[in-house]
């Protein structure tokens, strides 16, 4: 069974998920939020936020940080390159600029920024502007929970050092395909990574992204005591 100790994390569709700490303090992942076709409209105007988390700067992804930097005033971590495009629209001072590697505390959060296999631009006026290299997070809440998640990405043998030096306990991992892994690479992650619990993302928001979490089960029916979190959008695992 998956022991939050306390925390709790709300699934807002797509690749964005909530996470509140036992203190009430609330961070998002990828804040696309109000123009998310999968976003519950109870979940898009939030009581507060206290951090945000960016993996990389699509539109999918990056949605509303702009809006809900200015309206929460929010630490954000994000890549140096996209810092540099924040800093130039007002956000600057709330940014924790980082790379691959570094890790910052944001409040009850501990945040590692790690690999991925992907793009990263910015779309802005019609101009795709170079954005860094997208990232994965490794999060670490209070009581010692550890949280992964990997962004839009590709499997890579890498996971298996992300297994090693921080032991994840529960893994959000895309399986949409086209744009990131599919099931079937989403399983071989899962075993690199070692998990036993697993939240699937980036699937189903459009037509193109067939990944299910029924396919990913049928790709990891063998491994003993996996459990596949299929939480629906506006759900919670606390």
């Amino acid at each position: 069974m998956l022991d939050l100790k306390g925390s709790k994390i709300t699934y807002f569709g797509h690749s964005t998920f909530g996470i509140t700490t036992p203190g009430g303090q609330m961070a998002l992942i990828d804040p696309w939020v109000t123009t998310n076709p999968k976003c519950p409209e109870s979940l898009k105007k939030l009581p507060r936020l206290d951090a945000i988390f960016l993996t990389h700067a699509h539109s999918d992804h990056m949605g509303d940080l702009l809006a809900l930097g200015k309206q929460f005033k929010p630490k954000i971590i994000v890549n140096f390159e996209t810092y540099l495009y924040l800093d130039s629209k007002g956000l600057g001072g709330q940014c924790l600029p980082g790379n691959k590697g570094g890790t910052q505390q944001v409040g009850d959060f501990k945040v590692t920024m790690t690999h991925a296999f992907h793009s990263n631009s910015i779309d802005e006026k019609g101009q795709r502007l170079y954005a860094g290299e997208p990232a994965g997070f490794i999060v670490n809440l209070p009581g010692g929970v550890t949280l992964y998640h990997a962004g839009d990405t590709a499997v890579f043998g890498d996971m298996k050092l992300i297994a090693e030096i921080y032991k994840p306990d529960l893994a959000f991992l895309p399986i949409g395909d086209i744009f990131t892994m599919g099931p079937g690479e989403a399983a071989c992650a899962i075993r690199l990574l070692g998990v036993k619990h697993v939240i699937p993302m980036h699937y189903a928001t459009f037509a193109m992204l067939t990944g299910t979490p029924e396919a990913l089960r049928a790709e990891t029916k063998d491994i003993a005591g996996l459990e596949i979190h299929d939480i629906k959008p506006g759900e919670s695992l606390s």
